[in-house]
């Protein structure tokens, strides 16, 4: 593989796919801006998930285009990065995140799961999910919460079984 920018292969990430990628977590210069983000979302990627900066926020404001990044700057990455790999193994910090695996980000941030954990999670997020909307609704209607916590064993929801 000829060295490149992201710019050289978004035309190649499949539609529902999110651009990981893995700048070291610089701020000092971006990999990811409004043209990328324009091409991107015409193309109907899920979104960008950024370890490091990313520029032209505006733009993926206005099309509603998911870019999660440690945070915005306006200096370009031109000259300062360069593509290393693509399909590869990068970090997000202290998480590993292979092609295949589960990117989710909300406005509370970014989850990686493991494909092979897709299943386990999945349903113990269901779970925690019901039961959660449960002691909510209880709760609203006037219901002591420590006594819904301890109902539903609010606090042994997330532990590993």
């Amino acid at each position: 593989m000829n060295k490149g920018t992201v710019g050289d292969y978004i035309d190649d990430v499949p539609p529902g796919d999110v651009v990981v990628m893995d700048n070291a977590g610089r701020v000092d210069c971006t990999v990811w801006g409004d043209i990328l983000t324009s091409v991107a979302n015409k193309r109907r990627l899920a979104g960008t998930v950024i370890h490091g900066a990313c520029r032209d926020v505006a733009r993926s404001v206005d099309l509603g285009y998911p870019i999660f990044s440690r945070g915005k700057f306006m200096r370009t990455g031109k000259d300062r990065v360069q593509l290393e790999g693509v399909n590869v193994p990068i970090s997000l910090g202290d998480v590993q995140v292979r092609q295949g695996d589960i990117v989710l980000g909300s406005d509370d941030g970014v989850l990686v799961v493991p494909k092979e954990y897709e299943t386990d999670v999945l349903s113990m997020a269901q779970s925690i999910s019901e039961a959660e909307e449960r002691i909510l609704s209880a709760a609203i209607q006037g219901e002591r919460l420590d006594e819904l916590r301890r109902t539903f064993k609010y606090h042994e929801l997330q532990r590993r079984y």
